[in-house]
């Protein structure tokens, strides 16, 4: 039975589904599809810390998915700027999944997953699936990816 490992960044997701169809991504449908006729290694998604109690409770429904939920404190800078990115996390952890798993899916519209997903490739030779909104997903990373499934009505609540 062919391996898989999931990683998904919730805050590109999130903002990415909102702009293109102003609904949000279906994680149950997702979970089906994804891990249908595979045995799942690992599952991630890498979120932003939050006080917000629907937050927590979107947490929690992820949890009880099946994920493992990682989270990252939501940094405001004194300019006023704010910083919430998981990429390097995501990168580190997604390399060291490729290891054990036959192919990796990567839900990100994120070009810079495009050397990530290269990498896991050739080091590892674990295929890419890369599922996004296809309007807002770097070409580069659906060129880099071994499929590209684009979020569409179907993985939409």
């Amino acid at each position: 039975m062919e391996t898989v490992s999931i990683v998904v960044d919730v805050q590109n997701v999130y903002y990415t589904t909102r702009q293109a169809y102003k609904r949000n991504f279906d994680y149950n449908k997702f979970w089906a599809q994804a891990t249908k006729n595979r045995k799942l290694v690992k599952a991630t998604a890498y979120a932003i810390e939050s006080q917000d109690e629907k937050q927590r409770q979107f947490q929690n429904i992820l949890r009880a998915i099946g994920f493992e939920v990682k989270l990252k404190p939501y940094i405001q800078r004194s300019d006023g700027s704010a910083k919430g990115d998981w990429d390097v996390g995501i990168a580190l952890d997604a390399m060291e999944y490729a290891e054990q798993s036959d192919t990796v899916i990567l839900v990100s519209g994120d070009g810079d997953f495009d050397l990530l997903a290269n990498r896991m490739q050739s080091k590892h030779h674990a295929s890419v699936v890369v599922y996004g909104v296809e309007p807002l997903t770097a070409a580069s990373l659906i060129n880099a990816a071994n499929q590209f499934v684009p979020i569409d009505s179907n993985l939409l609540l």
